[in-house]
């Protein structure tokens, strides 16, 4: 209660000293509000829909499918996270998620999900957990597939959405 009657006379006397009314209040983000905080400026933030963080997949599978792995990695922050599906290095950086890419590209892959669970947690933050498949097709024509668990941990950086922590796996036998 300290910190928060702290904040408050801080922001009485900043109002104070810049002309401003004296008056400040705090709003917890939650989904159904656009509004993080409002003083005498209100600052919004528009909240993504499930659909807008699910075209995020769209988006990173077509880049799959286009079998560039530098247009990939600039979908991913410079510090993001990558566990790859068909490694155990994990890559922690721009040059080893290009590096991942660019073997696992060289399989032509392309991903489907069977299942999406999206979160919604801040106005710049998501995650999307589901299950894919993997179409792999050969030089030759051969065909194979590899189903996977998935995560996308997105955060918003300007206008841009960027994964900042991706988790592949393959699925486990039943």
């Amino acid at each position: 209660m300290k910190k928060l009657s702290a904040v408050v006379a801080g922001a009485a006397i900043a109002a104070i000293a810049f002309g401003a009314p004296a008056v400040a209040t705090a709003t917890p983000w939650n989904a159904s509000t656009t509004s993080t905080v409002q003083a005498s400026t209100v600052q919004s933030h528009t909240v993504p829909t499930e659909a807008q963080i699910s075209a995020l997949f769209d988006r990173w599978n077509t880049l799959v499918e286009a079998g560039d792995p530098e247009a990939l990695a600039d979908i991913y922050a410079p510090d993001a996270v990558l566990l790859p599906t068909l490694s155990a290095e994990v890559r922690t950086d721009r040059a080893g998620i290009v590096d991942y890419f660019e073997e696992f590209l060289a399989r032509n892959p392309s991903g489907e999900r069977t299942l999406s669970v999206i979160n919604v947690l801040t106005p710049t933050t998501a995650i999307d957990t589901g299950l894919y498949t993997f179409t792999f097709t050969a030089d030759d024509g051969t065909v194979t597939y590899a189903d996977a668990r998935y995560t996308f941990v997105y955060e918003k950086h300007g206008s841009e959405w960027l994964i900042v922590n991706h988790h592949s796996s393959l699925l486990p036998a039943s």
